[in-house]
């Protein structure tokens, strides 16, 4: 397997033991062990400029947004629009208005099927994803689907895990409607050629949604080279708060699209006879939102952007490197997903003993992994397997802890081997 390498241009010295003084979590014992987590592709963990940023907001600044006039909505109100400063910046969006506040990948992914997909997609339409996608961007298409008699198509992967990009461009037609694809695989790691997905897509007038909560935690995501119409990423994966997450549209689709829930400041003038919608991008963001993790994802994003993507991606890329020539030799170990471009992420399946029974081992010698299908079933069909043991790391992870990984392995070897 051949794993890209990321550009040496490196801007600071980076030290991953100071870095990992800023994760609090990461100092405890688990099982007497000490607390090795390798299970970033579910949640990352939080440092303590996010932590006490919510601490923060909470203790000083906590009042509803955009309705008061006094002291406190007055500073919660401006914490919160310059976090979506932030994230404006962090994607190269064109307008702070293209930024809408959601729960997370999920609930943006499921805006796009309601909005767009009730105002665009009838009856004999085609909405294209793939065999590697997150049931999240799966589950609402097929809803859509059953509401309009639109039909799913879906490309298939390789033994690899890489998508069958002739078979892609073939789909799409005349009835094509909507291209909606993962940027990184959770369960596989493969890191798909998005911009080369977009154009194939565009060259047919069709629009494409990128699922980025895999990506953006590992990788600089410029909305604007990608050409995408819509971007969608979770705080929680990007060290920052649960339930908050990030719908990129362009503002011509958006404006186009009626509101995905009706509630508080999503209006301008309510009346039985006629409601007038607010304008973008509060039309999207019905009621009282996450204010606290809003902010607490402005933080996440400084302390990223303080780390450097440069020293994240050649931090991970070593422990990738690393992680799979270790886990390669283990007799009766077999790596599930090994595409030519790759992230952070190592599943696996042994001869010896089921996924369930490989994670309860390593949890007790305080190793965290994830186990199971990952929510990605049709993934596991596509290799014959009912699940996989999952390692991924995040650039706050050492090869000390991968080599804390093997010896637990070996664990699993005494016991079923």
């Amino acid at each position: 397997m051949t794993i890209p390498k990321p550009a040496n241009n490196q801007k600071k010295k980076f030290d991953v033991h100071s870095v990992r003084g800023d994760f609090p979590i990461l100092r405890q014992l688990v099982h007497g062990k000490p607390l090795v987590y390798l299970d970033n592709a579910a949640t990352s963990q939080k440092p303590q400029a996010v932590i006490d940023a919510l601490v923060r907001y909470y203790s000083t600044d906590n009042a509803n947004i955009h309705r008061g006039v006094h002291e406190l909505s007055m500073r919660a109100t401006e914490q919160y629009e310059n976090a979506r400063g932030k994230v404006k910046t962090f994607l190269n969006a064109a307008d702070d208005r293209e930024i809408i506040f959601v729960r997370g990948t999920t609930e943006a992914i499921n805006l796009v099927a309601s909005s767009f997909g009730h105002k665009f997609i009838k009856a004999g339409d085609e909405i294209i994803v793939s065999n590697m996608e997150h049931h999240s961007n799966i589950v609402p298409w097929q809803i859509l689907c059953e509401q309009t008699g639109a039909k799913l198509r879906v490309v298939p992967i390789t033994d690899t895990g890489e998508l069958m990009m002739d078979e892609y461009g073939k789909m799409l037609g005349p009835r094509t409607k909507l291209v909606s694809i993962l940027h990184v695989s959770n369960s596989l790691g493969t890191i798909n050629p998005a911009e080369r997905i977009v154009k194939l897509a565009h060259d047919r007038g069709v629009p494409v949604l990128l699922d980025g909560a895999q990506s953006v935690p590992h990788m600089a995501v410029d909305v604007r080279k990608l050409g995408c119409d819509f971007y969608a990423f979770s705080g929680h994966k990007l060290f920052g708060p649960t339930s908050i997450g990030i719908l990129y549209g362009k503002r011509e689709w958006l404006e186009q699209m009626p509101p995905y829930q009706g509630g508080g400041d999503m209006i301008k003038s309510v009346t039985f006879e006629k409601t007038i919608y607010n304008d973008l991008p509060y039309k999207f963001e019905a009621g009282t939102p996450n204010i606290a993790g809003v902010i607490g994802l402005g933080a996440a994003i400084d302390y990223v952007n303080s780390v450097g993507y440069e020293n994240i991606a050649a931090q991970e890329h070593a422990l990738l490197e690393y992680g799979t020539k270790k886990l390669s030799g283990i007799d009766g170990l077999t790596i599930i997903g090994t595409a030519k471009n790759k992230s952070a992420v190592i599943s696996f399946t042994m001869k010896q003993a089921h996924p369930h029974d490989i994670g309860t081992i390593l949890d007790a010698e305080g190793v965290a992994v994830r186990t199971g299908h990952h929510c990605t079933q049709p993934v596991m069909e596509c290799f014959h397997i009912p699940a996989t043991a999952r390692a991924s790391f995040a650039f706050y992870n050492t090869k000390e802890e991968v080599d804390v990984l093997v010896k637990s392995i070996d664990k699993v070897l005494e016991v079923f081997g």
